[in-house]
């Protein structure tokens, strides 16, 4: 999931370069979406990681 944010991060980047502006603010918050799911579940992973012992 973390390459997926990496990947439109990317794509934000470019289109933010040639002015593409729309693509750009939507490929950010798809990036931005994905990352913060990307810690949610890092996190829970942690928790379960540490219950368990």
């Amino acid at each position: 999931m973390l390459y997926w944010a990496l990947i439109f991060l990317v794509i934000a980047l470019i289109a933010g370069i040639f002015g593409f502006g729309g693509i750009a603010s939507a490929s950010a918050g798809i990036a931005q979406i994905l990352f913060f799911i990307f810690l949610v579940l890092f996190a829970i992973a942690l928790i379960m990681r540490f219950a368990r012992k």
